[in-house]
């Protein structure tokens, strides 16, 4: 599909509920009572945020169905919910309205610690070592899961070979490396890379990690004011100051219309875009991870994606578990087409991974393998409120408006207090 179309955007604008009873699809717009006419004794609300891809919809419309096929008893209504789909989940999740599952992006302790999610470590059976252990870790609170990974999506750096080419540059393999493109191919006007509208994205977290800092410690400290981070930030300004990014373009980072329309010859942005990028580019393109700060540091791709979850609180727990363990852990040939088919993602089971034909070649079989070398998970206590105070002082910070060091430090002194309460 054209890169420029909204399609791509990983916060879509679609909307709408679709309700499946006994396989057959239906429009709806209120919960069917518990003895409907199709006979089945139960009905989950089953929430997805509005995935941008297209096909996403349709697809998990399709399992809900087929789930239903095979659970006669059981209802599956797919709710799709566009714009802000964490603060709409939050608020739900208080109410009598809240879905009996539902997905996590970067799945975070707090949920596990007010007793909104179940454990779920009973569904997994002999299957749990062929998960990404990274996934597990980030969802395991107390020393129970609390949920099972849908997906991984990597983040990284897209180049475009033929412009560093002309320029005669070789893609970057350091900061200094990186900074000297994105001045370099800054010409006529048009800037040499993009990380985000607000020419900040994820750009302070990545700099962080790449210099061996990093955001909270194992035993739950703020550590985004650590001598790592605070050099890391202030080398990162050095884009700014060079005037070197793309601000203020007709879609975010997470498009790769500036890429592909050659607005750019670099971009941060998704593994979920190469369809995109490869019908646009052809071969004329590379990714990359982010690279090391400095001699010593380490190139980070991150890794985010979705997590299925289960109500605690809902009235039907039991359902609701037997719905995602039939998904995200019996159905291997579903998790691949989820993970292949509506751009590229990488099915968090190691063994469907291995089996993603689409993966295992060319620049997405690079990408995975970079993932598996690099790729860094955010900690499972980065929830909003930490991730907005790091994020407002990073960003003044690069915007030169105020001491990179007590920005920093002030910020982790929020952060403290918010990570404390999900650690319990």
């Amino acid at each position: 599909m054209s890169a420029a179309t909204p399609q791509l955007s990983r916060r879509g604008f679609l909307g709408g509920s679709l309700l499946f009873v006994a396989g057959a699809a239906v429009a709806c717009s209120t919960d069917p009572t518990g003895g409907s006419a199709s006979g089945a004794a139960t009905t989950l609300n089953v929430w997805y945020h509005a995935y941008g891809e297209s096909g996403t919809q349709q697809a998990a419309t399709r399992y809900a169905a087929a789930f239903t096929k095979a659970n006669p008893g059981i209802a599956v209504k797919i709710t799709w919910v566009p714009g802000d789909y964490s603060g709409k989940l939050n608020a739900t999740l208080l109410t009598d309205a809240a879905p009996d599952a539902f997905e996590i992006g970067d799945f975070a302790a707090g949920y596990a610690v007010r007793g909104q999610v179940a454990a779920l470590d009973d569904l997994y059976g002999d299957t749990r070592s062929d998960f990404n252990q990274g996934n597990l870790d980030q969802e395991t609170v107390g020393g129970k899961v609390y949920g099972v990974k849908m997906l991984d999506d990597v983040m990284m750096l897209y180049y475009r070979k033929s412009a560093l080419a002309k320029a005669g540059l070789t893609p970057p393999d350091s900061f200094d490396a990186l900074a000297g493109a994105a001045k370099a191919l800054s010409t006529g006007g048009n800037k040499g890379l993009f990380l985000g509208n607000d020419g900040v994205g994820e750009s302070p977290i990545l700099a962080i990690l790449s210099n061996g800092g990093e955001l909270v410690t194992g035993d739950g400290k703020a550590a985004f004011d650590s001598p790592q981070a605070v050099e890391a930030v202030t080398g990162l300004k050095r884009l700014h100051d060079d005037k070197s990014l793309l601000l203020g373009f007709t879609t975010d980072w997470w498009d790769p219309s500036a890429l592909v329309q050659g607005v750019v010859p670099m971009q941060w942005c998704g593994l979920w875009a190469m369809p995109a990028v490869q019908a646009a580019l052809g071969d004329d393109f590379g990714v990359l991870p982010w690279p090391a700060f400095k001699p010593g540091g380490s190139p980070v791709l991150r890794v985010g994606g979705w997590t299925a979850c289960v109500n605690a609180k809902g009235k039907h727990v039991d359902a609701a578990k037997k719905y995602v363990q039939w998904l995200w852990i019996q159905q291997t040939d579903l998790q691949k087409d989820f993970a292949e088919a509506y751009g590229f993602h990488i099915p968090p089971r190691k063994s469907v991974a291995a089996s993603a034909d689409k993966l295992s070649q060319g620049a997405a079989k690079q990408t995975v393998e970079l993932a598996a070398d690099y790729g860094r998970r955010f900690p499972a206590t980065w929830n909003t409120a930490v991730s907005t105070a790091f994020t407002s002082a990073a960003t003044k910070a690069l915007n030169g408006q105020g001491e990179v060091a007590a920005l920093l430090r002030d910020a982790a002194g929020q952060a403290q207090s918010e990570i404390d309460k999900q650690r319990g």
